[in-house]
């Protein structure tokens, strides 16, 4: 039950951010449908990647809406961060990751601060240093998240540094390897910078 209201939760605020955006009549500026594709470069670094689609709808000068799928190689720091498995030899890698978004841009869409909503699903491979095999499993994803749109040149590409806190549960799978079992906090934190360019 708990669960269920915390997503309920996460998809009123999205739709929070939509319906605002909806109604902000006055002054519309938007008049065509503008998308804008976004990578994480920290993922190509860690052995994975990521791809965004961001659609601005036509009429609303707030409201950023897109889906995204992503892999990388869990940095030790995050695995650390949960501190019933730091130190205790877990690689600990996304597979896959999907995720819908929506945003609100308090000035304009890709331009200064903005605060979102991300709700997916992703799937984790653990291994372990002191045993062999792996094995995997599944979880949902609700996070709110903040940041800034940076635009250092005189183009449409952006820099977006963003920082998230949100909830996290399996769904399917399972996060024990032999006699050892990797701990899922209910809750996570994630700080990273896309770089984007719309079209």
């Amino acid at each position: 039950m708990k669960k269920t209201r915390i997503s309920m939760i996460l998809f009123l605020l999205g739709f929070s951010f939509y319906a605002s955006a909806q109604n902000d009549v006055s002054e519309i500026k938007n008049e065509t449908t503008k998308f804008s594709l976004e990578v994480d470069p920290a993922t190509f670094a860690f052995n994975g990647y990521s791809f965004h689609i961001r659609v601005q709808p036509k009429g609303c000068d707030h409201l950023l809406v897109g889906f995204g799928t992503y892999a990388l190689d869990m940095p030790d720091l995050l695995v650390d961060f949960n501190s019933k498995n730091k130190n205790k030899g877990w690689n600990v890698r996304i597979n896959q990751g999907y995720s819908a978004f929506a945003e609100h841009h308090f000035l304009e869409v890709n331009r200064k601060w903005f605060v979102g909503t991300q709700i997916g699903i992703q799937e984790f491979k653990l291994e372990n240093d002191a045993t062999v095999g792996s094995e995997k499993f599944t979880n949902f994803l609700g996070m709110m998240y903040a940041g800034y749109t940076w635009k250092p040149f005189k183009n449409n590409m952006y820099i977006k540094p963003w920082a998230g806190f949100g909830y996290t549960s399996k769904i399917s799978g399972t996060n024990t390897l032999g006699t050892l079992t990797y701990d899922i906090s209910p809750i996570t934190m994630f700080v990273t910078v896309h770089i984007g360019y719309t079209f």
